[in-house]
């Protein structure tokens, strides 16, 4: 037995759960990793995280995670999920903690993901996707609406100052597809002049993004970091999970990380529906709101984010060996261009279309290549 599962053995012992029947339920990319407990009838799921970055630094460039601003141990979950729950939002409980090690046993919140909602059409007791799409746009409303908190109180003395989205996540994520789409999609490299250019543009664009007020947002608010809760009410039936690197920013960064999800397919008809209710709904709650600059901050966030999918799914494909990730490619080329037709990303559209789309291989084709 390892020392740390040793640690998590006597973690688990002095929770009451020493007993319980462990199965995995999942690793992600980071270091975290998650198991089911089940004991006399209860669950729970424990989140087991060994504080550290995410990557040794590399020469004079530090860990990507502390360049995005990542959290790298337990203590921002713990404390974005207080502030969530002071709310009336719904995350998990905390049965027990070992904030040291990095140990949190946590309420279970089931397997009804929105993106298996999503593939049957229907929740798990028969609700209806648009009113589980309006009551996930609600949360965000509700969220938002609550402005930017101060510091966030962990529990142990010690706090957690929610960074925000400044300049340099911008710049890692603007840079991901020159690094990987051009060179594993395209088969060419970026040049200095060509990196310059498309540089340029996103600084022209990062004004837009900061207009309007600032609301702490998930950062990964979409189909498999939310779970449907049916016998909640309200608000309560949205079950939040992995809101750990949440950051202060725009309105519009979590409304278009839920209605172009990565993962799953939102018709153009239901995207534009659900935007429609979460402008009025935001309307009105606060007579302030500005429709047009959320408009335009979504369409060159949502450009941004489709960007950067671009770059990690060749990553992940070429670096990584994992090809099946692939598969989204197509999808996230098609929210890329919903966005491009804003007016204010006219000049994004034309370097896109030049140097990104025109005369791309099919996805499939590239995952069948050698990692």
């Amino acid at each position: 037995m390892s020392e740390r599962e040793e640690l998590l053995a006597a973690f688990l012992e002095r929770a009451g759960w020493g007993t319980a029947t462990r199965s995995f339920l999942q690793g992600d990319a980071s270091l975290r990793r998650y198991e089911r407990l089940a004991l006399n009838g209860a669950n729970g799921v424990l989140m087991d995280w060994p504080a550290g970055p995410d990557s040794p630094s590399e020469g004079t460039h530090a860990a990507y995670s502390k360049l995005a601003h990542l959290a790298e141990d337990v203590r921002p979950f713990v404390a974005v999920g207080s502030y969530l729950k002071s709310l009336g939002l719904r995350a998990p409980d905390i049965i027990a903690s070992d904030l040291e090690h990095g140990f949190l046993l946590l309420e279970d919140f089931g397997t009804a993901d929105f993106g298996g909602m999503i593939d049957k059409g229907t929740g798990p007791a028969g609700e209806v996707l648009d009113d589980m799409y309006r009551a996930g746009l609600d949360v965000l409303v509700a969220l938002q609406q609550a402005g930017t908190p101060g510091l966030l109180s962990v529990g142990d003395g010690s706090t957690h100052d929610v960074p925000s989205f400044d300049d340099g996540i911008y710049r890692i994520e603007t840079a991901m597809p020159l690094d990987w789409y051009l060179p594993v999609v395209m088969g060419t490299q970026a040049s200095d002049d060509l990196r310059a250019e498309y540089d340029a543009i996103w600084t022209a664009l990062w004004p837009l993004i900061e207009a309007g007020p600032r609301t702490l947002f998930l950062r990964d608010f979409h189909s498999p970091n939310i779970l449907w809760q049916s016998k909640g009410r309200g608000l309560e039936r949205v079950g939040l999970i992995d809101y750990q690197d949440a950051l202060i920013g725009s309105l519009a960064y979590d409304p278009v990380s839920f209605l172009q999800d990565a993962r799953r397919d939102v018709p153009v008809e239901r995207e534009e529906v659900m935007r429609g209710y979460y402008v009025q709904a935001m309307k009105n709650a606060d007579a302030r709101f500005d429709a047009d600059e959320f408009e335009a901050a979504y369409a060159v966030l949502g450009a941004e984010r489709a960007l950067r999918l671009m770059g990690l799914w060749p990553r992940l494909l070429k670096r990584d060996n994992k090809p099946r990730y692939m598969v989204h490619m197509a999808r996230t080329q098609d929210y890329l261009r919903r966005n491009l037709a804003h007016p204010a990303l006219s000049d994004l559209a034309r370097f896109v279309e030049n140097h990104f789309l025109k005369d791309a291989p099919a996805a499939g084709q590239i995952a069948e290549t050698p990692a």
